[in-house]
């Protein structure tokens, strides 16, 4: 099982889903990677879902979650959310909900290998944690450097 995750910000042009689907398409191909992990925060975050679901169809041996930073409740998530491709990671009942999206995200970077992000800015969470990817020797791929 090889694994990627995604890090971007919240407010993320459109005109990137096109970026999104050859990397991802491009770690499927070349590097073997069979599993993502993305969040569900932002703008970024939907599109790596949309993609790589789309990407299922052509790739069916390759599988998404998308991980839960808090257990689903009425405030938390829609009613409306489809629960069928989400995960919660072990420890999320103990987390406080002000470290719960740090905590998932630490939890994403230990289970991959591969990073696809979008970074404009060298400040926030998508850059905090794609930093913390590359220290740890990861690959990170940044589509605003695309």
């Amino acid at each position: 099982m090889r694994v990627c995750t995604f890090f971007g910000h919240r407010e993320t042009p459109e005109e990137i889903k096109e970026k999104l689907s050859s990397a991802i398409e491009d770690l499927i191909v070349n590097c073997g990677v069979d599993t993502f992990y993305m969040g569900c925060e932002g703008k970024f975050d939907a599109y790596a879902r949309a993609t790589v679901k789309e990407l299922l169809k052509k790739y069916p041996h390759i599988k998404y979650n998308v991980v839960l930073a808090y257990v689903p409740s009425e405030k938390r998530y829609s009613e409306y959310m489809d629960y069928s491709d989400t995960i919660v990671f072990d420890g999320i009942e103990k987390s406080h909900p002000k470290y719960a999206i740090a905590l998932r995200n630490e939890w994403m970077i230990k289970k991959s290998e591969y990073a696809i992000t979008y970074i404009k800015y060298p400040v926030g969470g998508a850059y905090k944690y794609a930093e913390a990817m590359k220290r740890k020797g990861k690959t990170v791929i940044n589509l605003a450097d695309v």
